[in-house]
């Protein structure tokens, strides 16, 4: 198997939705990424072995999207592409799908990359008035046309929004969180103190200039525009409850990812390649894991990460602590918090098949330059957002070894190793 570099990921700012990128399709936003890393790696004329894109937010007749954006560049139109979708871990698992491909040697070099957009959100029809408008289609008289027109109601008319509740529960992730939270005895003051953090951090590194190369400019926009430099946590601890508006809610506005708008994909090759074209390797993608829990009979929705992380260790020969980053989605921070408390908890860790609690980490080496909760959360663009963040950050110190951990709505988790 041969090492899968990455060479440098590129993203426009995520902002908030119903704003900057008002009725901007992911298609266009995903595109501007891909334009981006063309220019940047001299792509123009070059066949990528495949690019797998997603987006959640699409419409059915985004059928074929990833080839639509590939089409949209200077890339060889002979260049391949696919959809993919696995909710807030779209982008990571495109980049391991494409990474094991690289490492197979089926292809040398691979674009995986994810859009969301709440701005331009596609709409959908009554189940009942859809049947009726398909069989008006095929109605071949006058009379049959009038019948199903006179047969439509009022009631039918109103679309349906696309929502982010789970169907086998009727519940929010929100909502979910908040179970997990109060079964995990995860106070509001613990929530509020990593949501500050995370917004410090995503500053610190823009005063750093840590972004410089890794945002680019779209829509008269240069920089995240959710990063709250200003917050503190007396401002925090003023928001009201999000989800539980019984008197035990402590998920808020300030401690939850909002609804976001952005894009960003990831350029990812065999080292071989990488020599021939003298690209420099920020990092090597060199493991991926998987997993689902049973929310539905009451695990917590977002404690996949916690299986895919305990696999991914042991099929390494890993600790918890054997890592100098740690790259987790930041959903909610209760939800970071929760997994951070059970891989302490001897009991939960025997349910992954552990002798012992995978134990602590040190919480100085999480999300150094900041989470999702300050810099956004367009579902599908956050795990292309997170590795190159993660592999950039590898780049800067040199050498390392990285966790990501994403977890997913349906109650799924997607996990990755970066090295350098």
């Amino acid at each position: 198997m041969r090492k899968v570099a990455v060479i440098g990921g590129k993203r426009i700012p995520f902002v908030k939705s119903f704003r900057e990128y008002n009725r901007v399709s992911n298609q266009e936003m995903l595109t501007a990424c891909l334009h981006s890393l063309v220019s940047t790696y001299q792509l123009e004329g070059v066949r990528i072995g495949d690019v797998a894109l997603g987006a959640l937010l699409n419409r059915s007749t985004e059928w074929n999207f990833a080839r639509e954006c590939v089409l949209g560049t200077a890339l060889d139109p002979h260049t391949p592409a696919y959809n993919v979708q696995r909710a807030c871990g779209t982008s990571l698992d495109a980049a391991i799908q494409l990474g094991l491909r690289i490492a197979a040697g089926q292809i040398e070099t691979g674009i995986a990359g994810g859009s969301d957009t709440n701005s331009d959100l596609p709409l959908m029809l009554q189940q009942q008035l859809s049947w009726k408008l398909t069989a008006l289609r095929a109605a071949k008289t006058l009379g049959e046309r009038l019948r199903i027109l006179s047969s439509v109601r009022f009631r039918e008319l109103s679309p349906l929004y696309p929502s982010i509740v789970e169907p086998r529960t009727g519940l929010s992730m929100g909502q979910h969180t908040e179970k997990m939270v109060q079964e995990w005895g995860i106070s509001r003051q613990d929530q509020d103190a990593l949501a500050y953090t995370s917004h410090m951090n995503a500053t610190r590194a823009y005063i750093a200039g840590f972004f410089e190369g890794l945002v680019i400019p779209f829509k008269n926009v240069s920089r995240d525009t959710i990063v709250r430099s200003d917050t503190t946590p007396e401002k925090l601890a003023t928001l009201k409850p999000a989800f539980d508006h019984t008197g035990k809610g402590t998920l808020t506005a300030g401690n939850s990812t909002i609804y976001t708008d952005g894009a960003a994909a990831l350029l990812l090759a065999s080292e071989e390649y990488a020599q021939r074209r003298q690209w420099p390797v920020q990092a090597y993608l060199t493991d991926g894991e998987t997993a689902a829990v049973d929310y539905v009979h009451g695990e917590g929705l977002l404690m996949a990460p916690t299986y895919a992380v305990a696999r991914l260790l042991k099929r390494n020969n890993l600790r918890l602590q054997d890592f100098d980053v740690y790259e987790i989605h930041e959903a909610f921070c209760g939800q970071v918090l929760c997994t951070l408390k059970a891989w302490e908890d001897a009991a939960y860790c025997k349910k992954l098949g552990l002798d012992a609690p995978l134990g602590r980490i040190d919480r100085s080496k999480l999300n150094t330059k900041g989470g999702s909760v300050a810099i956004g959360h367009p579902f599908a663009a956050t795990g292309a957002r997170i590795v190159a963040q993660t592999a950039k950050i590898l780049q800067e110190r040199g050498e390392g070894r990285a966790l990501v951990s994403i977890c997913t709505a349906g109650g799924m988790g997607v996990t990755a190793i970066l090295e350098r």
